[in-house]
């Protein structure tokens, strides 16, 4: 006895659905120009995140004006 033939079904995800949609819509350039653009929006967020990770400026101001007098 055989076993079926199985089928290679691809299951299409949102990103593949809307970058399908993308490239009917817009052209090569503009399709480009998002993609850099949204690039930069989350380079922007990580920088934010990581100034926001390392204190307030008062906080850093406050610990080079320790260390100033220390030396």
């Amino acid at each position: 006895m055989q076993a079926a033939p199985v089928r290679a079904t691809v299951i299409p995800t949102v990103t593949g659905a809307l970058r399908a949609v993308e490239s009917l819509l817009l052209g090569g350039g503009q399709r480009t120009a998002r993609r850099n653009a949204w690039t930069a929006v989350l380079e922007d967020r990580r920088r934010a995140a990581d100034r926001a990770g390392s204190g307030s400026l008062p906080e850093r101001e406050a610990v080079a004006a320790r260390r100033s007098r220390a030396t």
